[in-house]
């Protein structure tokens, strides 16, 4: 019999139900902020996992949804200026812009998540939070720390910026695709030993917002999949190689599978199963 969950495991748990509907909104939030589906997940990580702390820390809840945005957004601005970006401090524009339509433009609803990149961080977050996700000026200014003056002028020239892009063309590193083709040509076979030989002895599985394995443990992951009807096929997305899972005939993603080798075994997974929203968001090469 398993032992019960810690009251550390049972918290995270509640919070987790708590943001669930939110999550989603999170992640389209910061995949266009930092330009990739993956990398945005990791941010919504990083912000929940400092939010839970910082409830432990509060005596009371305070408004779930602009809380949880503005952690989000300071934990993508951390992450970009990690990345070496300049300019990621939001700021106002010089001044406010005559003639603003309040009204969200479709054309950023469309655009791809490599277009917001030529956008600077100010006019980036303000053309998501508003015309993306459909937050008001006064929500937006709260989660940037600015003025509605200061949005206004940011949405103003980051719509013009945005429209006046082109999209990214695929820059996949397709070295090992032979590796991706030989797994997935195992597990949809499944041929469980064969897989099982590629994993290396020290591999490590994130199965991500779940739980994680190491080592021999990692060979009870595939027995799931035995009794699941998933099938793989390679892709690129965030300009790498990719496995893109397919679940009970699904004819799109129903979510993504990252592997990592080291020489010809299989170091790390990333399986992102739990978090099925980011098919959504993901523009496959």
């Amino acid at each position: 019999m398993e032992a019960p969950p810690t009251a550390l495991a049972a918290a995270r748990e509640q919070f987790l139900a708590m943001v669930c509907e939110i999550r989603p909104e999170l992640h389209r939030y910061c995949a266009r902020l930092i330009g990739s589906v993956i990398e945005g997940e990791d941010i919504v990580q990083d912000a929940l996992a400092k939010a839970l702390y910082a409830m432990s820390m509060r005596p009371d809840l305070p408004p779930l949804r602009p809380w949880l945005f503005r952690i989000a957004h300071n934990a993508a601005l951390d992450r970009l200026r990690s990345h070496g970006h300049r300019l990621t401090e939001t700021r106002a524009e010089l001044d406010d812009v005559a003639g603003l339509d309040d009204r969200p433009d479709p054309f950023a609803v469309r655009a791809a998540l490599s277009r917001f990149l030529a956008l600077t961080v100010t006019q980036r977050s303000a053309v998501i939070l508003k015309d993306v996700l459909g937050h008001s000026l006064e929500d937006t200014a709260a989660t940037m720390d600015t003025t509605i003056p200061a949005v206004k002028a940011a949405l103003v020239r980051g719509r013009a910026a945005l429209r006046a892009t082109e999209p990214a063309g695929p820059t996949a590193d397709t070295s090992t695709r032979a590796q991706l083709d030989a797994y997935c040509h195992l597990f949809n076979a499944r041929d469980w030993d064969g897989v099982r030989a590629l994993i290396g002895e020290d591999c490590r599985l994130d199965l991500v917002s779940k739980s994680q394995r190491r080592g021999k443990a990692v060979g009870m992951y595939f027995g799931n999949y035995a009794k699941e009807n998933v099938r793989l096929e390679v892709a690129q997305l965030d300009g790498r190689d990719v496995l893109a899972a397919f679940a009970d005939r699904a004819t799109t993603p129903s979510y993504f599978i990252l592997l990592d080798f080291d020489g010809d075994r299989v170091s790390v997974i990333r399986d992102f199963r739990y978090v099925p929203y980011i098919a959504t968001e993901a523009t496959l090469g």
